[in-house]
């Protein structure tokens, strides 16, 4: 087994989706770093927002891509902290991780509109769950920088990566949206 593939196993088994937004628990209130640290602590969002990146730096015409990103996972917020509650919310997020790592993986080009669009819906399934977990203001500029700051370092790892290690990182991201799928 290559170093890739058991690092993607490793990370796949050490976070779950529901690690990072346990509903069941209720909603938290909690400051600027903790909304900063949010996405960092499930890998669902983390690997969605890396992935981000990595697409919108592969599509022609795409330069809104991570402003829309950012600006659909504050909608989601909103209707979060408004009570706004989407069915199948954790498997829509696992398939996000999953279909931004298809596209990845097979270097897929979307027209800019379908891109826009498709990427705006994920963010609003993202920035929902967090609106559950984190209503606060504070956290929601926290969550909203480390989104920021994720997306970007995928946007570097697009510019920088081999072709071929972004397809195989594609395909390890793609898998581990199934595992996720299938964990929810």
């Amino acid at each position: 087994m290559s170093k890739k593939s058991t690092l993607a196993i490793v990370l796949a088994l050490a976070s779950s989706a529901a690690a990072a937004h346990p509903q069941a628990g209720g909603a938290h209130v909690h400051g600027f770093l903790d909304g900063f640290a949010h996405p960092f602590t499930g890998l669902d969002h983390l690997l969605a927002m890396v992935a981000v990146g990595i697409w919108s730096v592969r599509q022609p015409n795409a330069k809104w891509l991570p402003a829309t990103f950012i600006g659909m996972v504050l909608v989601g917020v909103l209707t979060g902290v408004a009570g706004l509650t989407i069915p199948g919310l954790e498997t829509g997020i696992a398939l996000t991780v999953a279909t931004m790592g298809v596209l990845i993986a097979v270097a897929a080009r979307l027209p800019a509109a379908v891109g826009v669009s498709m990427v705006g819906v994920f963010a609003v399934l993202h920035g929902n769950a967090h609106g559950h977990e984190l209503p606060a203001a504070s956290s929601a500029f926290g969550l909203l920088l480390a989104s920021a700051v994720l997306v970007h370092g995928g946007r570097v790892l697009g510019r920088v990566s081999p072709a071929l290690a972004l397809k195989v990182s594609g395909a390890a991201i793609a898998a581990t949206g199934v595992m996720l799928a299938a964990t929810v």
